[in-house]
């Protein structure tokens, strides 16, 4: 396995929508270690193929606190299959916005149909926090940030943050 470098916004390559992938091989596989072990590594609980310059729809999730084992989901071709009319507001944040969190309204319920780590098509309801997460790392897929869902205000503010720590970031020119 290895750590993948994590595209920190503003970023056009934050912006793009992934590709479905045709089967999960052994090439897919891998990413979804490497992506689990580079997300462990940033203290995320959610990570998505474009946020390591890949253009595959792959996410993994993993919400286990710190106390609490592993307990890692990985997904090919995420689709939503259902939405609950109920509504909840999370603080999200985002490792390609690093310190940056707003609250955000999705909701509260999905079913998500996906190719799991084996392959096999799967089908799972959640609710909470794993279906915010879910809908997070899925918005990564079509190109869509959790700031993209915030007000233009608040989402200016924080992405002129993040460009003014990236060229302070890079060396001066010789």
């Amino acid at each position: 396995m290895a750590l993948l470098p994590i595209i920190v916004a503003p970023d056009p390559r934050l912006k793009i929508t992934a590709k479905p992938v045709k089967n999960v091989d052994i090439g897919v596989r891998r990413l979804m270690d490497d992506m689990l072990e580079t997300m462990h590594a940033a203290n995320g609980i959610g990570l998505a193929a474009p946020q390591v310059g890949d253009k595959r729809r792959v996410i993994v999730i993993d919400i286990a606190g710190g106390d609490e084992d592993p307990d890692p989901i990985q997904m090919a071709n995420p689709e939503l299959l259902w939405v609950s009319d109920e509504m909840q507001i999370q603080e999200e944040g985002c490792l390609s916005l690093p310190e940056h969190y707003a609250e955000v309204e999705r909701p509260d319920a999905i079913r998500v149909r996906f190719l799991d780590y084996q392959g096999e098509i799967r089908e799972k309801e959640v609710d909470g926090w794993l279906a915010t997460c879910i809908q997070h790392e899925m918005d990564h897929l079509d190109g869509v940030l959790f700031v993209d869902r915030i007000s233009l205000l608040k989402r200016n503010m924080i992405l002129r943050k993040l460009s003014k720590a990236k060229k302070q970031s890079q060396p001066a020119p010789a």
